[in-house]
């Protein structure tokens, strides 16, 4: 199980932010924040690092992966279209 929704606001309550503030910072509405915080929505890969350098942590915390597989399995690698 991924904790996005529950770091979000675990970390923003760190920082004594409302939703409102923390919105402001990433130019966006403070219903984004609250859509983030209850499961709603999942930001987007550019938007957990803007979160994670807002919090001042890294994306592995903030994403903090709760499983015996990892959240990511590894494939064939492929570069230019081709499997390496």
């Amino acid at each position: 199980k991924v904790k996005i929704a529950e770091n979000i606001k675990f970390y923003r309550k760190q920082l004594k932010m409302t939703q409102s503030q923390l919105a402001e910072k990433l130019n966006g509405k403070k219903s984004l924040i609250s859509n983030y915080e209850n499961g709603y929505s999942t930001p987007d890969i550019y938007m957990l690092c803007k979160l994670a350098e807002i919090f001042e942590i890294s994306l592995d915390e903030l994403v903090e992966w709760e499983g015996k597989e990892p959240c990511v399995k590894q494939g064939p690698l492929f570069l230019f279209g081709q499997k390496l």
